[in-house]
């Protein structure tokens, strides 16, 4: 069997133009050659080399195609049109039905911090509070609310699993009931380099990375989350990051406002600081919702004003989704469209050896959350405030820093 695999493996990487692996598998001793094979049999090269191939395509933006999208502003709903909304989510909550999901994935690398993204301690207050800890307040507020316990779902990354579920074991969840907190893991894809080239890593393995927050859907069904929700019932699923401090998972108004629209998916979005500001937008393409990078907006569009004198394309993603059960099963099964990222990597060659290149060499590839929206008609969508809603910790400093979402969460809760 010991040959015939390592055949199987020759012929694999021979006809995708790999043979570089197979100079290297002959440094090896027979346990990591083993592994290494075991690993290749799981790549798929013609997704991955057809990643590689669009990487060489031009990607353009016909205009005419897109357009402005509808958007409920919760400040201007009238008090007995919230409380309407307000009631048809409660009903979810209430009744067991509603699941949240935390991508947290993600190292503090940005931010200088060694470890999982969640791990990172804001200095709030003083004594300081972790993101995890921060967004568990959030959840344990709602739950105190509406008498229930809302299954919590976080999806790490393969290399951050142990880590975080040893930091929440440590802090007993910061409270939260560890039966109503399941982790999982998102998906990996390898990176390829310019010549479209396999990378090797230190661990003399084909080296991956995470497939991009566009794939907890895929990741929330090959581990047996998807299944778990099922099993408990869940109507209503909320897909948020683990770095929004003012992140409110349970906003009914959002929740009643998708029920009441009769839509699959909503999401919560916030008025652009100004016209060149670098978010995802959102909009119509072709008839379906979409969110569109600030890259691939055109300038004229970006600064196009509507009828009430706002921008017309103005309401930025800010990862506060929301999907029926159904839609996350249906998502799962697609291939959602990825995005290529030119990174520079460290890898081994042929004979071992490490290289730390100058220069960006390689490609990641991601799928973005919302490539999954253009599977679906129609979006509810629910204009928040920043003030409220968005306080993102990224950066190390400047915009979206630790002292800035510090200042907004302490202004926010006093």
């Amino acid at each position: 069997m010991g040959i015939e695999k390592t055949q199987e493996v020759i012929d694999l990487l021979e006809k995708n133009g790999q043979e570089h692996i197979i100079k290297f598998m002959q440094t090896l001793n027979d346990e990591e050659r083993e592994r290494l094979e075991d690993q290749i049999l799981t790549i798929d090269f013609h997704q991955i080399l057809e990643l590689y191939d669009n990487t060489k395509k031009k990607f353009e933006i016909k205009e005419s195609k897109i357009e402005a999208i509808q958007y409920f502003d919760k400040e201007k709903i009238s008090s007995s049109k919230k409380s309407q909304l307000d009631s048809l989510g409660e009903k979810i909550i209430t009744s067991q039905k509603y699941a949240v999901v935390t991508m947290a994935g993600g190292q503090g690398t940005r931010l200088e911090h060694t470890g999982p993204k969640g791990t990172f301690k804001l200095d709030v207050y003083g004594k300081g509070k972790y993101l995890f800890e921060i967004l568990i307040d959030n959840l344990k507020e709602a739950n105190k609310k509406y008498g229930v316990i809302i299954p919590w779902y976080i999806m790490t990354s393969k290399e951050n699993y142990a880590e975080t579920k040893n930091f929440l074991e440590k802090h007993s969840f910061f409270g939260y009931d560890k039966n109503h907190v399941i982790l999982f893991q998102q998906g990996e894809l390898p990176l390829i380099d310019k010549n479209g080239k396999l990378l090797i890593g230190k661990n003399k393995l084909i080296k991956l990375a995470s497939d991009g927050n566009g794939g907890t859907f895929t990741s929330l069904r090959t581990s047996g989350a998807l299944a778990d929700m099922k099993e408990r019932g869940i109507e209503w699923v909320f897909i948020g990051g683990v770095d929004n401090v003012l992140l409110k998972m349970a906003d009914t108004t959002l929740l009643g406002l998708a029920i009441e629209q009769n839509v699959q998916i909503a999401s919560k979005s916030i008025v652009k600081a100004n016209p060149q500001e670098k978010v995802g937008v959102f909009c119509k393409m072709n008839g379906h919702p979409k969110v569109i990078e600030y890259t691939e907006l055109p300038e004229k569009m970006a600064e196009e004003i509507d009828s009430n004198g706002e921008l017309k394309y103005g309401e930025s993603h800010i990862m506060c989704n929301l999907f029926t059960i159904e839609a996350i099963e249906k998502i799962s099964k697609e291939t959602l469209i990825y995005h290529q990222a030119l990174k520079k990597n460290s890898y081994l060659d042929e004979y071992g050896k490490e290289i730390n290149p100058q220069d960006a060499n390689s490609y990641k590839f991601e799928a973005f959350i919302f490539d999954a929206f253009p599977l679906f008609d129609d979006i509810a969508i629910l204009r928040g405030k920043r003030e409220f809603d968005f306080a993102p910790v990224k950066n190390k400093e400047g915009v979206d820093s630790p002292r800035t979402a510090k200042e907004l969460y302490e202004k926010f809760w006093n």
